[in-house]
């Protein structure tokens, strides 16, 4: 349906026919990481974010995951935990 609350005239996922179906009855602002994303949009004066309602959220556990200026293995740099006695059976062979 087309908002009318923050996104006047745009396309959303949350609106109904009663109104705003998102908590809090309306979009928020894009965050600071949200900078340089292709899924921000400007209305009036603010940006909001193309693909979710409040983009804090996705940001609040790592990375979000709707977020295309980042890179997606960034986070996943970790190595394996290894098992030390497997790696000691393994040194001998």
């Amino acid at each position: 349906m087309i908002c009318t609350t923050v996104r006047n005239g745009s396309e959303c996922a949350f609106m109904t026919a009663k109104g705003c179906g998102f908590n809090g009855g309306a979009c928020h602002q894009t965050i600071e990481q949200c900078n340089g994303c292709d899924r921000t949009i400007q209305v009036d004066s603010a940006w909001y974010c193309n693909a979710f309602p409040e983009p804090a959220k996705k940001w609040k556990n790592g990375s979000c995951n709707f977020a295309t200026h980042t890179d997606a293995t960034a986070g996943q740099a970790q190595s394996a935990k290894i098992n030390p006695l497997k790696a000691s059976k393994r040194s001998k062979r």
